[in-house]
């Protein structure tokens, strides 16, 4: 029999019950449509947070603290980061480019008659534009003498400076910080939101002046001027694991501790991003695993229905038997036909998957992107289904004799 015979005719049995299809169709439907959307939910959170971090600047370094704690009982941490570590790091380090140090605190900011509380103070060093890839849309940003001088001026971010300036520009004027005083010279441009962090609602300052006047608590009289982070940015030409090295020297020796007890560890952006994409993808693993269950029971679903196919039609069977039909003929007919539901259920499903991931984007914020691999795998897993599950009962229907087929009613 040819290939177009079997096909017209499993496709013409497949119309003949077209509710009874569709529903044998569901379980191959939801399967494909639910791995493609949860894969583009997971490919979406990915590619977001790979964003954000490349976001913060451009092949970065993050140099963190890792306190001890002092004495047999505990008591106050010991070792970390300091202040200086900056300067150190970017005065003997090869190929640094800029380096960053951050402190922040909270303070009701006041500008004439607008009194804002709960604003975030950054304090920061000069190289801040740079090494976090953003840019002064007014006036300028702090310089190395004044950080030295601690300086009572700032920096305002552009929406927090619409709030407190309206359409007037804020250069020149001054605010109180607290208690303090500082003179605005410079608007940072809108940057937006990175992760849950608003880099326009804030103002950037000194860090030395924020460490003085707004992050003065018990600990850090204690501890001195500590920082928990240094951000550093190196040269696109220098390879980053000899800089890293360098780092790690330059700290043991200063903290005066072997590099296998040092009190700092040292990150690159890809090893964040590379962590992340290690959870993601275990998560999007388990998700696929969850959705790869549907297509099972679809497949499921279309044996059993195709199991009453060959039982309501064994008559059919012995009439196409008896006219000369073989049982690899009769076969191929039912397999075709198991593998026409799982492929038109597969179609349907990437359909409703790409919608749906659309839709889920839309309405619930999360970003989604639809990855065309998914596609191809759960289409193709549909296939794969259909055959599997499809072959018992085209195998039972290959299998009747003419004879007892004849006689069925």
């Amino acid at each position: 029999m040819k290939s177009s015979e079997v096909l017209n005719i499993a496709w013409a049995a497949i119309l003949k019950n077209k509710v009874r299809s569709l529903l044998t169709m569901l379980g191959i439907i939801i399967g494909v449509a639910a791995v493609i959307v949860m894969v583009a939910i997971s490919a979406g959170t990915e590619a977001t947070i790979s964003e954000q971090i490349t976001s913060l600047g451009s092949n970065l370094v993050f140099v963190q603290s890792t306190f001890s704690r002092g004495g047999a009982g505990g008591g106050m941490p010991q070792g970390g980061l300091v202040y200086d570590d900056a300067a150190a790091i970017a005065d003997g380090v090869e190929g640094v480019v800029g380096v960053v140090v951050e402190q922040s605190a909270t303070e009701t900011v006041k500008a004439g008659n607008v009194v804002l509380d709960g604003v975030t103070l950054l304090g920061s060093t000069p190289d801040f534009p740079s090494v976090r890839d953003m840019d002064v849309a007014a006036g300028r940003y702090f310089n190395d003498l004044e950080v030295e001088r601690k300086q009572k001026i700032a920096v305002l971010g552009s929406s927090l400076a619409e709030e407190l300036f309206g359409e007037v520009n804020p250069v020149g004027e001054t605010l109180t910080i607290g208690n303090t005083r500082v003179v605005v010279i410079g608007v940072m441009e809108e940057k937006g939101l990175v992760g849950d962090v608003d880099y326009d609602s804030r103002l950037y300052m000194p860090i030395t002046l924020v460490l003085d006047k707004f992050a003065t608590t018990q600990f850090s009289k204690i501890m001195g001027d500590r920082v928990r982070l240094i951000y550093v940015e190196v040269a696109e030409e220098i390879d980053l694991d000899d800089t890293i090295l360098q780092i790690q020297l330059l700290l043991a020796k200063r903290h005066d501790l072997p590099l296998d007890e040092a009190d700092f560890t040292v990150t690159t952006q890809q090893d964040i991003i590379g962590t992340q994409e290690a959870t993601t993808a275990a998560f999007r693993s388990l998700l696929g695993w969850v959705a790869g269950v549907s297509l099972i029971v679809g497949g499921i679903g279309i044996m059993n229905i195709m199991l009453v196919s060959v039982t309501e039609r064994t008559r059919e069977i012995g009439i196409r038997q008896s006219i000369g039909a073989t049982p690899s003929d009769i076969r191929w007919q039912f397999l075709t036909e198991a593998l026409l539901l799982s492929l038109v259920g597969g179609l349907l499903g990437a359909i409703f998957g790409i919608g749906g991931a659309w839709i889920f984007g839309s309405v619930s914020g999360m970003r989604t992107v639809v990855v065309t691999e998914s596609i191809i795998l759960a289409f193709s897993s549909a296939a794969l289904v259909g055959a599997f599950f499809g072959f018992y009962p085209a195998n039972k229907a290959a299998e009747l004799d003419p004879i007892d087929a004849l006689r069925h009613e």
